[in-house]
């Protein structure tokens, strides 16, 4: 089947970025002059992804503002003459079918999947969090709806990192010489670790995984964990395999440094900004 939905979790409270997101969600963070959400909206859309569907809680609406028609500002725009910016703003709108769903139940990256099961029933979908961007030259979920079209593997996103960051991240064992995922091992001890690619926030998913997420225990911290889930498919026989990023990287912007990090990378490759951002920081 083909992919054309994509479930993405925006229902956390971004408290390492406080008190900026006590207003406002950490999804609607700029980088430069997008959202973050936008960012990850447009690696989707690349894919062919139809329908997004937002699972968010009560403190989200500036989310569903951004994705909506703002009829005050066009009128604002069309009367000043700014029709690139008007053009700009309207096409935020129309980029895909949003879809906002409220997450209920446990705390945990499995959650949002549950919350919005009703409307996957059945089919394969994309899964991603909502603070996690892949700057690539072609977008990731393009790349992975490629290797599902040809392979009808499941996929999630994993990234190399050095071996001291490890203690940090969840980290994928493989089977020997091939990216088939065997398990993965939550903040491993350095000298211990399966492997040096950590996961992040991209997967393709399907019934299957939801099906035993529903009867996952809660986990570490007393959450509702995907690891989990996906570990239990693995031990069942099913086939789960790693994707690297080709022509780009994982950037975090979870926390305020990696947010940093990410907002300049962006600005550098601006043809606009980029060379006065070295400038200045020279």
């Amino acid at each position: 089947m083909k992919i054309k939905k994509a479930i993405v979790a925006v229902a956390g409270s971004g408290t390492r970025f406080l008190p900026v997101t006590k207003s406002m969600p950490k999804e609607m963070l700029p980088i430069i002059d997008k959202p973050i959400i936008q960012l990850i909206v447009e690696e989707l859309v690349e894919a062919g992804i139809e329908d997004i569907i937002m699972v968010t809680k009560w403190d989200k609406k500036p989310l569903e503002d951004h994705f909506d028609y703002n009829w005050a500002l066009a009128n604002e725009l069309k009367r000043a003459g700014k029709i690139e910016l008007l053009e700009k703003v309207k096409k935020i709108a129309d980029m895909a079918n949003f879809i906002y769903v409220r997450q209920k139940g446990a705390y945990g990256n499995g959650t949002p999947i549950l919350s919005a099961a009703s409307l996957v029933q059945n089919e394969p979908f994309i899964y991603c969090y909502g603070d996690d961007l892949v700057k690539s030259k072609s977008s990731f979920t393009k790349q992975m709806v490629k290797d599902y079209e040809k392979n009808g593997n499941l996929l999630m996103g994993v990234q190399e990192i050095p071996q001291k960051d490890v203690v940090r991240y969840g980290v994928v064992k493989l089977a020997k010489n091939t990216m088939r995922l065997e398990g993965i091992v939550e903040k491993p001890a350095v000298d211990k670790t399966p492997s040096n690619y950590a996961v992040f926030g991209r997967f393709i998913l399907n019934q299957k995984i939801i099906d035993i997420l529903k009867n996952t225990p809660l986990g570490k911290g007393s959450e509702l964990w995907l690891t989990d889930a996906i570990e239990k498919y693995v031990k069942k026989g099913g086939e789960f395999y790693a994707k690297k990023v080709e022509n780009g990287e994982w950037l975090t912007t979870g926390d305020p440094l990696n947010y940093l990090k990410a907002v300049l990378k962006y600005a550098l490759d601006r043809d606009d900004i980029g060379p006065e951002i070295i400038k200045y920081f020279k």
